[in-house]
C-alpha cells in the first residue's frame, strides 16, 4: 500500500518546537527533509517509557543506572553518518564545554549506535573522542537495539545497498533523561548551542 505524504512544512514545524501532535500523547519521528527514504519516518500514538538499558562500550557494560544522579542526553546514530550525526553531536559537545567544571561532572553524552554491524565499541570510543566532551559511545546486538530504540521513540531504517558503505537513516531527536533515569523530553535536530546548554542547565537548576 503507498504510504500517504506527509507536508514537510508541518514536520520541520513539530521538529523545531518539539511538541506532541495535536496536545495528545502521539509524537512524530522524522528524518532530515533531505532524505529520500520515507520508510525510516514512523508515528508513535504512545509516549515512548524510556527506561534502564545495558550496552557495551569499549570499557565493557553500560547501563543507564551507571548515572544515576546524572543528566543524561541520549543520541541515536552511528558513526559512518555523512552530517547528521556530527552536526548535532558537536552541538552538544559545544555546550556542555561550555558549563562549569562541576556542572559538567552532572551531564554525561550518551551516543547509541544504530549500525552494530560496522560500529565496534573502539570505533565509537575514537569517534567520540573527537568531540571533546567526555561522551561516551556505546551500543549492543540488533535486537538490544532495536528495543532500547522503541522505547525511547528512535527510529532507523538500514539501507542496503549490497555494499559496505551502506547508509542508516535515522531520527534525529536527542532525549533528555534526568537524575532519577526519567525519560523527559526530546530536543530538536541541531537545535543550537544555546538551546542545548540553557536546556542542561534549566535540568540541573
Amino acid at each position: 500500500m503507498q504510504q500517504p505524504k506527509i507536508n514537510k512544512a508541518f514536520l520541520l514545524l513539530l521538529l523545531a518546537f518539539g511538541v506532541f501532535l495535536a496536545g495528545s500523547y502521539a509524537l512524530i519521528y522524522t528524518l532530515e527533509p533531505k532524505s529520500t527514504h520515507p520508510s525510516a519516518q514512523s508515528v508513535s500514538m504512545t509516549a515512548p517509557t524510556g527506561g534502564d538499558f545495558t550496552l557495551q562500550s569499549d570499557q565493557g557494560p553500560v547501563s543507564l543506572r551507571d548515572f544515576e544522579g546524572q543528566l543524561v542526553l541520549a543520541y541515536f546514530g552511528y558513526t559512518f553518518c555523512p552530517d547528521i550525526c556530527p552536526t548535532n553531536l558537536g552541538e552538544l559537545s559545544l555546550a556542555y564545554r561550555q558549563l562549569t567544571p562541576e556542572q559538567q561532572q552532572q551531564v554525561q553524552i550518551l551516543f547509541i549506535s544504530v549500525d552494530p554491524e560496522r560500529d565496534t565499541p573502539e570505533r565509537l570510543r575514537q569517534y567520540v573522542d573527537y568531540f571533546a566532551a567526555d561522551m561516551i559511545g556505546a551500543t549492543a546486538d540488533a535486537a538490544t537495539i532495536a528495543e532500547v530504540a522503541q522505547r525511547y521513540g528512535a527510529v532507523y531504517v538500514k539501507i542496503d545497498d549490497g555494499s559496505e558503505n551502506y547508509a542508516v537513516d535515522h531520527s534525529a531527536f536527542t532525549y533528555v533523561i534526568d537524575r532519577k533515569g526519567r525519560l523527559q523530553t526530546q530536543l530538536p535536530h541541531a537545535a543550537g548551542v544555546d538551546f542545548y546548554r540553557d536546556t542542561m542547565q534549566n535540568y540541573l537548576n
